[in-house]
């Protein structure tokens, strides 16, 4: 049985990754919240933390990032990092803290969105030169970050291959295109789960590739397979591609 330790326990994803580790070879022992699960430990302090577990999964806010990185060093384990609106100093922390223990660090944890990257990269090195690339993404009124971190992800496999590739959050007012220019639209709405279109927009043509979450259990169970695979990883940076 592969135990473990949840930050953000009691919230939406929190409780699918709980539901979803039923009947499987995984199990949440103990979480890290402002409120407490109604049947699993849950603590506000790492200081506090009195289970033992073999791997934290973390889906909750940056601003917590310290005390993940806090409870990872104290106990040796590995961290998969689900949450997004990272800065680039906080990507510089989980990097160090991959040369101390695995770390697996993705935007989005479905299969679905992990085989649209490689989709991207292989229609930008075919494309890159005559099509105009621009991302959409959707999401429910209550996302914090803007663009999502699946977005960022997209338009970085599109970097990859267009490294001159210059991104751009939204158009206002005058605003001609420019050859080298990637933009990134976010729309917040309702009860959206999770939406993504990268287009590919030439002479005549377009190309659209999409992923749409019908359900948050998606990420769930992602997240479930990455804590199977960091559990027994050596240090390290890995992404949902290694885990799958």
């Amino acid at each position: 049985m592969i135990k473990i330790f949840l930050f953000g326990i009691s919230g939406k994803m929190g409780n699918f990754i709980v539901d979803c580790c039923r009947n499987t070879d995984c199990e949440v022992v103990g979480g890290y919240d402002i409120v407490a699960h109604p049947t699993i430990p849950t603590f506000t302090s790492v200081s506090d933390i009195s289970v033992d577990f073999d791997v934290i999964v973390d889906f909750s806010r940056a601003c917590l990032l310290s005390e993940v990185v806090k409870l990872a060093k104290a106990t040796k384990k590995g961290v998969v990092f689900a949450t997004t609106g990272y800065s680039e100093e906080d990507e510089k922390v989980i990097s160090d803290l991959s040369t101390l223990v695995p770390v697996l660090r993705s935007g989005n944890m479905s299969v679905g969105v992990n085989l649209l990257l490689s989709l991207v990269e292989t229609a930008t090195k075919a494309l890159a030169d005559k099509f105009d690339i621009e991302i959409i993404e959707k999401h429910h009124n209550q996302k914090a970050d803007a663009p999502s971190g699946t977005a960022l992800m997209l338009a970085n496999e599109v970097k990859k291959i267009k490294t001159d590739a210059k991104y751009l959050y939204g158009r206002q007012g005058e605003s001609k295109r420019e050859k080298e220019d990637v933009t990134i639209h976010a729309v917040r709405g309702g009860t959206i789960v999770g939406e993504h279109d990268v287009i590919f927009a030439g002479n005549d043509e377009i190309i659209t590739l999409s992923h749409t979450a019908l359900s948050r259990k998606i990420f769930a169970e992602g997240a479930i397979k990455a804590a199977r695979f960091i559990a027994t990883a050596t240090p390290g940076l890995y992404s949902m591609k290694n885990a799958l």
